[in-house]
């Protein structure tokens, strides 16, 4: 007899659907709960069965040979519909539901017992069955009909888990998504109005302001691609701040990398990238007049006491205007800020020039816990021209 459809099939349908788990592969998650429960059952057929919408589907199976049966065929279409906790059946061949099934009395198979403990989503749609058959007619221990019960939850604790995980990417992504127009948006408005400024001061603080920016906006990129949260390969971010700099440098001037592979704290990288920023930004506009090429270097490593980000360059030194000394506030307030965003992350920070040129630290002195189990540094160099 085939059951009859349980109401609301059109929503239990569309529950099952969520999972995502129809016709794919076998897992070994799955293959270990049927054949605990063959064992348990002292049976020879388990199976974890979804009812769908004209079949019934085995995801996991023990002593069954086809992955999927017609509807005709499904004892678990009944057991879904049933208002108990389980459904047992001990002999097949004496149950309406079941004695004209040929799962239970056609020339291939010949099960004569089942019990099926239902698998309830969240919303209280039943999706499936964890089931197990014999081919005689039997009765279950309470211990036995226990470990079902229990193992089906199991099962849609599984399910639940996987499909809570797949939306929570789906969402992640949908804000990434969202967070990089919004960023590139307010890019587009900083360079609207800063190609409207006269003032060379406010056009200097709109280009810091537009540095933040955008090393945020590569922050963000670089979380997006993380796989631990919060985590960030510092050489890598640092690599591509170095990039956006490189396209604002004077011509003939250089931005060279020489980053050891490390991870840190986006707090940590948005601290380095400020400070990198900040320092090349003033490398370009002091360091190297009236066309003299030069380069500004930028290094990351681990020292003994912790990790050190170096940016130095080869421009005229002392006899420039120093970053720490400039007579704009801009440049000013851009130090300021450097030194309250060190402190913040208990590192220290020292520039100082001589004729050779100008040289920055960045000192982290111990590992915080931000920044535990940072992998050791491989030399990784990078050079980019300016065009």
């Amino acid at each position: 007899m085939l059951a009859r459809k349980p109401e609301g099939s059109a929503a239990r349908l569309a529950t099952l659907e969520s999972f995502e788990i129809l016709d794919s592969g076998r897992e070994k998650a799955f293959d270990e709960v049927v054949d605990l429960a063959a064992r348990i059952c002292d049976v020879p057929v388990a199976l974890i069965s979804f009812v769908d919408r004209d079949r019934q589907w085995f995801k996991a199976s023990v002593g069954m040979e086809r992955n999927e049966t017609p509807l005709g065929e499904s004892i678990c279409s009944h057991a879904i519909l049933a208002e108990d906790d389980i459904i047992e059946i001990p002999d097949t061949a004496l149950d309406t539901r079941t004695a004209e099934n040929p799962l239970c009395s056609g020339a291939r198979d010949r099960m004569r017992f089942y019990a099926g403990a239902p698998l309830v989503a969240s919303n209280g749609h039943k999706v499936g069955t964890l089931c197990v058959l014999d081919d005689k007619p039997r009765h279950l221990t309470d211990l036995q009909r226990d470990t079902l019960k229990v193992l089906a939850g199991q099962v849609m604790r599984q399910l639940e888990l996987r499909r809570a995980l797949r939306n929570e990417e789906v969402l992640r992504k949908e804000i990434d998504h969202r967070v990089k127009n919004s960023l590139q948006t307010v890019l587009s408005v900083i360079r609207i109005y800063g190609g409207r400024l006269n003032s060379e001061e406010a056009r200097d603080a709109m280009s810091a302001v537009e540095r933040r920016v955008q090393a945020v906006a590569q922050l963000h990129a670089e979380l997006t691609r993380s796989t631990h949260l919060d985590r960030v390969e510092l050489h890598a971010y640092l690599d591509r701040v170095a990039r956006l700099l490189q396209d604002q440098a004077p011509r003939g001037v250089r931005v060279e990398t020489d980053l050891g592979e490390l991870t840190g704290s986006s707090r940590t990288a948005a601290v380095m990238a400020m400070v990198v920023s900040e320092f090349v930004a003033n490398a370009f506009k002091h360091a190297f007049p009236d066309g003299r090429e030069g380069q500004v270097r930028v290094t990351l490593g681990r020292t003994g006491q912790g990790l050190r980000l170096s940016c130095s360059d080869d421009g005229i030194g002392v006899t420039s205007v120093a970053p720490a000394a400039a007579n704009s506030d801009i440049a000013s307030i851009g130090t300021r800020l450097m030194e309250a965003a060190a402190e913040q992350i208990g590192g220290a920070l020292d520039l100082r020039g001589d004729e050779e040129g100008y040289r920055l630290t960045l000192d982290l002195p111990e590992m915080t816990s931000d920044d535990e189990d940072l992998e050791e540094p491989k030399v990784r160099a990078g050079e980019f021209s300016a065009a």
